[in-house]
């Protein structure tokens, strides 16, 4: 961590983390400028460059209307500018156990906040909720048979 000349304490995090910290701004508030963005996340703790958020802006499919940046809305989404579910599963999961009604995840460091917003993505019936820390998921699913369907789910990502 280090703090910058407006005081703020800045991380640096994944780019499909940051990418999704674009993604809530603009779509629950107005954002005019890249600098509005850029003040937006360094609020948030996200530290990101402008070179950054010009190729993310880019990447995301965000256009400039006269409310600020939107994402664009001719039936194109975000998302395939994201890593699918099962690349990110592969490159940065390690360890799946399971335990009852809930899955471990543990992934490589850094990694499990945005394994675990890709997995919550996916909306399947047996997951309720995942919580991710650093390097560990807590995936909470409806009972122990749905755990032990969607490690078996998770682990054919391996592959």
């Amino acid at each position: 961590m280090n703090k910058d000349s407006d005081n703020w304490i800045t991380i640096h995090m994944t780019k499909p983390a940051r990418q999704e910290a674009i993604l809530s701004l603009v779509t629950q508030q107005r954002v005019a400028s890249q600098w509005e963005l850029q003040r937006a996340l360094r609020h948030r703790g996200v530290d990101a460059g402008q070179a950054t958020l010009s190729r993310d802006i880019h990447e995301l499919g965000l256009v400039k209307t006269d409310n600020g940046y939107a994402v664009r809305q001719n039936g194109g989404s975000s998302d395939p500018a994201l890593p699918s579910v099962s690349r990110l599963v592969r490159e940065f999961v390690t360890n799946i156990q399971a335990a009852q009604n809930l899955l471990v995840l543990k992934t490589s460091v850094g990694s499990a906040q945005p394994v675990a917003a890709a997995l919550d993505a996916q909306k399947w019936s047996e997951q309720i909720g995942s919580i991710g820390g650093d390097d560990t998921i807590l995936i909470v699913c409806v009972d122990t048979k749905s755990a032990n369907t969607l490690a078996k789910r998770i682990r054919g990502m391996l592959n």
